[in-house]
């Protein structure tokens, strides 16, 4: 079973020693592709990646090793739709390269998945686990289980790290979804590409070491504002045309009902939670349908 490791970099000068060290001594006797995809670093980690690329392949001519050199940067999502493009093993493993997450978790997450050939899809979750956890920003762990928790509602699902970057999918599953979202929102993309087809999302607990922004963490607070405009879109926007006439009328049904209800700012208040009632019954109705 051949395994692609897509492995985004960017401006990560300080970790890519020790983490490629760490990812090439993890799977060093797996049958692996490795991906690396430099989303146009400008702090050495170019010239840094070339040069490893060269020193590696000279000791091992026969390894698989790519290396993609995006010229401008361009987000964490496009960074890994590009290396999918390249990416022919039989399952996916997605790998940051900042050492918050360890690839020897990632290594236990494909062994697990070799021998259980019916799971499609595992998810790393930073907080089933018990094993180490250094956690620096409180206010991210709770917007990550905040989105965790909506994500479930708007899917029907029971996942508890949305937005974990360690992620193995098989490649029968890559080649039904269709992700579009560039930054960081791209967790979100995958979750609910793999829930809208039905496949089921198992989860495996791993280490977790946080970075603060001096230390190099990219998240900021603008993603976490995104993410939430990316749970809405996901699951009521990017749909085909059926169910989008069928939310669009479960709107305007209920916000119209809403209209005799309430004054001044209550009205207001009963309206917009009229629109949210009307986006999940149109939504449910279709999808009721089609089941039947």
């Amino acid at each position: 079973m051949k395994l692609s490791i897509i492995i985004p970099v960017y401006n990560e000068i300080n970790c890519l020693e020790r983490f490629t060290n760490n990812l090439m001594d993890s799977f060093s006797d797996q049958n692996v592709e490795y991906i690396f995809v430099n989303d146009g670093s400008t702090d050495g980690s170019t010239k840094w990646l070339i040069n490893y690329k060269k020193n590696y392949l000279s000791k091992h001519p026969n390894a698989n090793f790519i290396l993609i050199n995006l010229k401008d940067n361009r987000g964490k999502g496009f960074a890994l739709r590009k290396g999918l493009e390249s990416a022919d093993g039989d399952y996916i493993l997605f790998q940051d390269s900042d050492l918050e997450l360890n690839p020897k978790d990632s290594l236990e997450m494909f062994d697990i998945i070799k021998e259980n050939t019916e799971m499609k899809v595992l998810f790393g979750s930073r907080f089933i686990s018990g094993k180490l956890r250094s956690n620096k920003n409180f206010l991210n762990e709770l917007i990550v289980k905040l989105n965790s928790i909506i994500f479930n509602i708007l899917y029907r699902q029971s996942i508890s790290d949305l937005h974990c970057g360690t992620k193995i999918i098989s490649k029968e599953v890559i080649n039904k979804i269709k992700l579009t979202i560039k930054d960081f929102g791209i967790e979100i993309d995958i979750a609910s590409q793999i829930a809208k087809n039905q496949f089921q999302i198992y989860e495996y607990g791993i280490s977790y070491f946080s970075r603060t922004t001096l230390e190099g963490k990219k998240i900021t607070w603008i993603d976490g504002i995104l993410s939430y405009f990316y749970l809405f879109r996901t699951r009521f926007i990017d749909n085909d045309i059926s169910i989008l006439l069928s939310i669009l009328y479960s709107i305007i049904y209920m916000v119209f009902i809403a209209t005799y209800f309430g004054m001044g700012i209550g009205k207001s208040i009963i309206i917009f939670i009229f629109l949210i009632i009307g986006c999940f019954i149109g939504l449910y109705i279709i999808n009721y349908l089609h089941l039947h």
